[in-house]
């Protein structure tokens, strides 16, 4: 038991038997599942180019899981802002919260959300990558749309009457430095960068300030979760897993697939497998080491079945009343 609110975000992984369109068809599934769970947010992850995830345009599904779900938070973890229009996003998450206020969340990062280089130059029309401050910036509009404080004579009426809560997405300290500074609640990748977890975490709580969307500051960690009956299937479903994904990357992207094998051990390392009591003692030990607010669990299993059996059995060990 965590004694936390705790979450989950789907990768969306698509395994090699099924198509797009069945791949779409589980992520609803699973957040129909972990709604009557009760957990406490289902996100889903903006990704581009690849047979190996599905999704794309997380405004799009979330549209379909509000309507699929009855009471569990649904966001994006995350809007990739690199991809988008500040304005197009305070637009299409207002909409969303016009139809169902109350329970959009909008996670927002930086990453571009896929390996290859064409797909990237086409989503962002030749555009070269942001610098730093040139992210921080559009941040900072996109939180505009959501207050009616951003450029003059832009107004976002759906934003500012129905905004979704804004969350950044950090796997680094420089990150965490930036969602302190903009005094939003953080999302830490636990499950891409566990060796820099503590050192980010440290400079989020140091250097926090205050803001309109938080008065403190406020983590959820995201760890990476393969769950069976036994220890013994976990880590078999664990390794199969990360060997399909290292594989298909490798087969779209070559050079994506040897970066991927080499992120490998670094990912296994910032997840957790076994059955529910082994995952759950270590969950424990995460929230005692790092201290978080709220959990958000990565199911990562190759089937959408095997992925909602891990919510299942996660959810008798880690959802309180």
């Amino acid at each position: 038991m965590t004694g936390l609110p705790v979450s989950v975000l789907d990768l969306g992984i698509e395994p090699e038997h099924r198509s797009p369109g069945q791949s779409v068809a589980d992520v609803v599934a699973l957040a129909r599942r972990a709604g009557q769970l009760g957990f406490r947010r289902f996100w889903v992850a903006e990704h581009h180019g690849s047979r190996a995830v599905s999704g794309g345009v997380p405004a799009v599904m979330l549209a379909r899981l509000t309507a699929e779900t009855a009471s569990i938070r649904i966001g994006a973890g995350g809007v990739m802002l690199p991809n988008h229009s500040p304005v197009a996003v305070a637009e299409q998450f207002g909409t969303l919260g016009a139809l169902d206020p109350g329970r959009i969340d909008l996670g927002i990062g930086r990453g571009p959300g896929s390996f290859d280089p064409g797909y990237i130059d086409a989503l962002r029309l030749g555009a070269p990558p942001l610098s730093g401050e040139g992210y921080a910036s559009r941040i900072r509009e996109l939180l505009g749309y959501l207050r009616a404080d951003a450029t003059p004579g832009v107004r976002v009426w759906l934003a500012e009457d129905y905004p979704p809560e804004p969350w950044l997405l950090s796997s680094s300290a420089s990150g965490a430095a930036l969602a302190a500074d903009l005094g939003l609640p953080m999302s830490f990748a636990y499950h891409i960068r566990p060796e820099v977890t503590a050192e980010s975490l440290a400079v989020y709580r140091d250097r926090f300030t205050p803001s309109a969307w938080r008065d403190r500051p406020h983590v959820m960690l995201g760890v990476g979760v393969t769950c069976a009956e036994t220890d013994g299937q976990a880590a078999e479903m664990a390794r199969s897993t990360q060997d399909m994904l290292v594989r298909r990357a490798a087969e779209e992207h070559p050079q994506a697939g040897a970066e991927g094998a080499k992120a490998r051990p670094r990912f296994l390392a910032g997840s957790v497998h076994g059955c529910p009591e082994t995952v759950a003692r270590a969950l424990a030990e995460l929230v005692h080491r790092f201290t978080p607010d709220e959990l958000i669990l990565v199911a990562v299993h190759t089937t959408v079945a095997d992925r909602i059996r891990c919510v299942e059995l996660m959810s008798e060990q880690v959802i309180t009343s």
